[in-house]
């Protein structure tokens, strides 16, 4: 089978960055599948990991946004069998999703979406999982009280990302107020696109934005963007008992007693955490992504695919990561397979 990766971490201009090699295919035992990969996505955990790979002259395979058909399933899956099409994130603990042949373990694979053909549906497993175990599993919103929620209101930071884009969505089917933020004319009408019911600009400071729209709290926050340049200002615009969640990473120190007073929660949210560590729960993620199949056939979630680079190809790949890096992507970044 045909993989693409790389050797060594290097910057996205260098030439040769990704390479294209034969691999052996591999065999589907206990409850993985072997999924023929037909569409793909790529996300910032792509270029995070490439960035961080161990020059230990080893071939990475990236990629983490899959969606195709079972090929062959291990002695004990039940969920699928050969023929099935299907779409999955995957397990950042093991080899990506930028290859032919791909092994995933079915509980945290769920039959794609019929309505969407395998690249756009590739854009959304990561960031739906990752916006829904936000909100609903790490801040603990009722998905199901809409009547309640309607008082709520959740903030967006970073509303035009993949995250944020279905982030938004969800929040509005929750009976959400949301307010996402956008700082482009092109962000600013993505965000309105998908739901949004206010949009400030994070470039600014977020409670002087906030004021101008005559809020001063709101009860939830998801921070799709840097922890550690909103850290304070979350905490300041934060609801009494309100709900934090992040999903970057904080190179600093902060003061979470400013949250004290408040008895506000600050969770982080990494997708990964259930297949990293094989949690009981595992199969969650088989649900939320089943769930969100007849949320998207039922035209009730927009697919948040926005840019097709066609066929996966290392320079194809290079370009995409290249894209990312900007900060300046908007939705999701999707590839066909690679030829062959």
């Amino acid at each position: 089978m045909k993989a693409i990766g790389l050797y060594k971490a290097a910057s996205v201009e260098t030439n040769g960055l990704f390479a294209q090699a034969e691999l052996e295919t591999p065999q589907a035992t206990g409850h993985d599948i072997l999924v023929r990969v037909k569409g793909v996505a790529v996300n910032p955990v792509d270029f995070k990991v490439r960035q961080g790979k161990a020059d230990d002259g080893t071939f990475k395979i990236l990629g983490w946004d899959a969606a195709g058909v079972v090929e062959a399933v291990g002695d004990d899956v039940t969920l699928f069998q050969p023929g099935d099409e299907v779409w999955y994130a995957g397990d950042v603990t093991r080899s990506g999703s930028n290859t032919q042949l791909q092994l995933v373990d079915e509980r945290i694979v769920a039959k794609k979406p019929k309505s969407l053909g395998f690249a756009d549906a590739a854009a959304l497993p990561l960031t739906t999982i990752t916006a829904w175990e936000a909100l609903f599993d790490r801040m603990m919103i009722n998905r199901e009280d809409i009547a309640a929620n309607a008082n709520k209101t959740l903030l967006v930071i970073g509303g035009a990302g993949g995250v944020g884009s279905i982030a938004i969505q969800l929040g509005k089917l929750a009976g959400l107020r949301v307010i996402a933020t956008a700082s482009r004319p092109e962000t600013i009408d993505w965000v309105k696109n998908l739901g949004a019911d206010q949009v400030i600009n994070h470039r600014n400071p977020l409670d002087e934005e906030l004021k101008a729209i005559d809020i001063a709290n709101v009860d939830y926050i998801l921070c799709t963007s840097e922890t550690d340049q909103y850290f304070d200002v979350m905490a300041e615009i934060i609801a009494p008992q309100g709900r934090i969640a992040t999903i970057t990473e904080a190179k600093d120190n902060h003061n979470v007693d400013l949250l004290k007073a408040k008895s506000a929660s600050f969770a982080y949210e990494f997708m990964f955490t259930r297949s990293m560590f094989q949690t009981p729960d595992m199969i969650e993620q088989h649900k939320i992504l089943a769930t969100v199949a007849g949320l998207i056939d039922a035209g009730t979630l927009k697919n948040t695919a926005n840019e097709s680079f066609g066929p996966l190809t290392p320079e194809s790949l290079r370009k995409a990561h290249a894209l990312l890096e900007t900060g300046k992507a908007i939705g999701k970044i999707t590839f066909d397979g690679i030829p062959g």
